[in-house]
This record gives structure tokens, sequence and C-alpha cells, in this order.
């Protein structure tokens, strides 16, 4: 099967907890400008940039982009009380998976939805913000999201990167495979420590489910 070249991460729900935190603080941003969410239609938009997620679900029509610009600002600043307020956990296993990665002289990226305020947040709580990852790119720094592949080639542009052949996509969320797959990554991991459960990430491109990120090394045992 060969090693990888690069491992690329997701951030909430695959490296970090997600213990509710952002799901509530969208649906509490929507809610407090009258627009309503099912948890299906809050599924369909998880891992996705979170600006596209708030346009989604903004109606047509005259001051849609000041709306959905407000409702966003109410999004950042609730997540942003609610990861003050409660601490920040990683999901066991992952910092000791970036480690056992850079050991072995293989590249660790981080994308996310979240923009570069948010991820700065995470990072400096988790203590990741020296050291830890070769690459990290945000919502914010291209101009479509997943599913689009766009975060997984700009970590690999970051990275010097040769190829998707040698590149891992890890997510928790059907966009995370999809983006992966779209991108034509050699390993596609989905990982049932996130947001969607398994019947999801089955129905989803990819080539490994796993437990969590602590279990990756089982891929490449010879790594």
């Amino acid at each position: 099967m060969g090693e990888p070249e690069l491992v690329i991460f997701d951030l909430a729900g695959t490296t970090v907890k997600d213990r509710g935190e952002v799901a509530d603080s969208f649906t509490g941003a929507l809610a407090e400008h009258g627009i309503g969410v099912t948890a299906e239609q809050l599924g369909g938009v998880r891992g996705a940039s979170k600006r596209q997620a708030v346009w989604h679900f903004v109606p047509e029509g005259p001051g849609r982009e000041r709306s959905a610009g407000l409702i966003y600002e109410s999004f950042r600043a609730r997540l942003a009380r609610r990861y003050a307020g409660g601490g920040v956990e990683p999901v066991e296993g992952a910092r000791e998976v970036f480690r056992w990665l850079k050991g072995r002289g293989v590249g660790v990226a981080l994308n996310t939805g979240f923009d570069r305020d948010i991820t700065e947040l995470l990072l400096s709580a988790l203590g990741w913000r020296e050291g830890v990852f070769d690459a990290v790119v945000c919502g914010d720094d291209v101009r479509q999201g997943r599913p689009a592949p766009y975060l997984i080639f700009r970590a690999m542009e970051a990275t010097g990167a040769s190829g998707v052949g040698r590149v891992a996509n890890v997510g928790d969320t059907a966009l995370d495979l999809e983006a992966g797959h779209n991108a034509g990554v050699r390993w596609n991991v989905g990982v049932l420590s996130g947001a969607h459960d398994r019947r999801r990430l089955e129905q989803s491109p990819h080539t490994h489910l796993l437990e969590s990120v602590a279990d990756l090394p089982s891929i490449w045992p010879a790594v």
C-alpha cells in the first residue's frame, strides 16, 4: 500500500472533541435572527465552511448579505464563549499520532471550515500553535470550502506535497470525505468521533472508517 507523504486532518470532531459547541452556536445564531433549522438540515452542512453554511440558510432577498454577516458574527462570538468557558480538549491519541507521523518523516497538516480567528483560538487553547502542524488551512483561505477540494490542495501546496497519490485526508463528516474524494487522495479516512455516525460515513466515499484518529497507525503498520 505504500506510505503517505502528507496526512491532512480536520479539526472539530476529528482531532478536537466535539461536545456540541459548534452545532449549538450555529443554531443559536440562526435562531437569534428568526431562522430555524432541523437536525437533518444541520447535518447536511457539518464540515462546510461556516460562512457558506450561514449563506445556505439565509433566504434570498434584500439585505441577505447583511443578515448573513450578522449571523456569522453571532456564531463566532457564541462559539468563542463556549470554547473559552468550557475548555477545549483533543481527541484521545491525536497528539501522539501527530508525533508518530512526523517521527517517520510524514507531513502533518490541518484543514478546517473555521476561519483563522477561531482556529487560532482553538490551537492556542490546545498548545498546538508551534511545531505541531506543517500547515494550517482555514475556511477563509479558499474561495470555496468543502466538498470542493481546495482546502486539501492548499495544504498540499503549503507543504510541498508532490501528488494526491501520497496524501491522506482524515475527517468526521460526509463533506470531509466528499472533499477527499474530489481531491483524489489515496487514503480518504472517516473517523467516528464527531458529527456523523457510521451509517452516514459508510454512504460517503471513503477508503477506511476508524473509531478515531488514534487508530490511524493501523493503516500503515510498516511506516
